[in-house]
């Protein structure tokens, strides 16, 4: 079964023209589900969407709060982690207090901040404005201090089916230096760094409508994000807020999401500038090899 998985996913890596590889879905007479990049009878393109849909909005809030003097827009950030703000008010009528750019902020984890007061300046008339929040995950002003980490599994050995700049998926900016490892569902997948966790996904079956299915994010000291996608539903051990070391058991691997087959998909990222984006890594052995925890950073 590993070696019909790693066959699978060889093809993913070979060298092709700069555009992606197509790659083709069908189902047998026996419901057998097939993935190739050889067009067949009967088969379908397999669009794959480099994002994760990895929403923020019930936990980074604009919240106006109406009072006597006018409105007062303050920003609500319930992650453990930093978040970068830019509020911009625009198309205001009757408005004092409005600011002539963008406001931009760092948003501490678990806190609340006023960014701007308006007050009408006709109190018989209505009071007219429209906000934009754009926001990102972590704090852009970190500088990145690891480059090498232990792999983030127990077992294996297994093989990198996918490498930076992948012609099948990895060519976008959240995902253009991640590293796909085929592995069988349910191999214990484990921190490779330490940090607080700060997104997770544990509930999605098969594809569902996360391309990243189940996840783990776990936040280091330098800004930086390691992401653990693709997780079997049910598995993730760790909740939002826990402090985790090398080696702490995370979840199982598994193929939920936008995966052609059992896989973890491993990521390093960081905010650029309200953008999270994949940064160059290594791990600090072969992959082919078992994991040894002795090595790598913290």
């Amino acid at each position: 079964m590993l070696g019909r998985l790693l066959l699978l996913f060889s093809f993913m890596t070979v060298a092709v023209d700069a555009a992606a590889v197509t790659i083709y879905k069908y189902t047998d007479a026996n419901g057998v589900v097939t993935y190739t990049d050889q067009k067949a009878a009967g088969a379908q393109v397999f669009v794959f969407r480099d994002r994760m849909v990895e929403s923020l909005d019930s936990e980074v809030k604009l919240e106006t709060l109406k009072h006597a003097a006018g409105e007062t827009l303050l920003v609500r950030n319930d992650l453990y982690a930093p978040v970068q703000i830019e509020l911009s008010i625009n198309n205001a009528e009757n408005a004092a207090g409005v600011p002539d750019k963008p406001i931009s902020w760092i948003l501490a984890p678990r806190s609340k901040i006023r960014l701007a007061t308006l007050a009408p300046l006709d109190a018989s008339k209505p009071l007219r404005y429209k906000t934009k929040l754009r926001y990102a995950m972590g704090d852009p002003r970190l500088i990145p201090t690891q480059k090498k980490y232990p792999l983030p599994w127990r077992g294996g050995p297994f093989s990198l089916s996918q490498g930076a700049n992948g012609k099948y998926s990895h060519f976008g900016p959240k995902g253009r230096y991640a590293l796909d490892i085929a592995m069988p569902e349910g191999t214990p997948i484990v921190a490779a760094r330490a940090g607080v966790v700060v997104k997770i996904e544990n509930q999605q079956s098969g594809r569902g409508n996360n391309p990243a299915g189940n996840f783990v994010r776990v936040l280091h000291k330098d800004g930086t994000m390691g992401v653990y996608l693709h997780l079997m539903k049910g598995s993730v051990k760790v909740a939002e807020g826990t402090h985790v070391k090398v080696g702490t058991p995370l979840a199982l691997s598994g193929n939920t999401g936008n995966s052609t087959g059992p896989h973890l998909h491993f990521v390093i990222q960081r905010n650029v500038g309200l953008a999270l984006e994949s940064i160059p890594f290594d791990f600090s052995q072969p992959v082919n090899t078992l994991p040894n925890f002795a090595v790598g950073g913290d």
